[in-house]
């Protein structure tokens, strides 16, 4: 038996350095409430609570959707939250206990580039 690790071989460290490398990943969480009341509470509290660099109340849309076996529509608010990795579990829990709908949407997002100076801000801001 060698002494030399098979090449494709992952350590116990480089897992968890790259695990600490992806908490500061910025992330897009993207959600709708139904109406702009709720939509900007709900911001508010994401970047109150640091959990949250931004968070973007976009104007009305349309959703069309089946639930419950029948399509539905509605005039939803789309939510934009610029966040990081770190703070997905704390986003989820607070989107899914301060939202209205039985199933909220939940979408996380990965951010692939962007301006440096703005994604080393969200970590910043998401980090206290």
């Amino acid at each position: 038996m060698s002494d030399t690790a098979h090449p494709c071989t992952i350590t116990r460290l480089e897992i968890q350095m790259h695990t600490m490398e992806n908490q500061t990943e910025p992330i897009l969480v993207i959600s709708n409430l139904p109406d702009r009341e709720s939509a900007l509470r709900l911001a508010e509290l994401l970047v109150e609570r640091g959990q949250a660099a931004c968070v973007n109340v976009l104007a009305p849309c349309a959703s069309i959707y089946r639930w419950q076996g029948k399509i539905e529509h509605a005039e939803e608010i789309p939510v934009l939250v610029k966040t990081t990795h770190a703070q997905y579990a704390e986003v989820e829990n607070t989107i899914k206990s301060h939202h209205p709908y039985e199933l909220p949407e939940i979408i996380q997002l990965p951010i692939r580039g962007g301006l440096p100076a703005y994604l080393e801000w969200i970590a910043q801001e998401t980090s206290r």
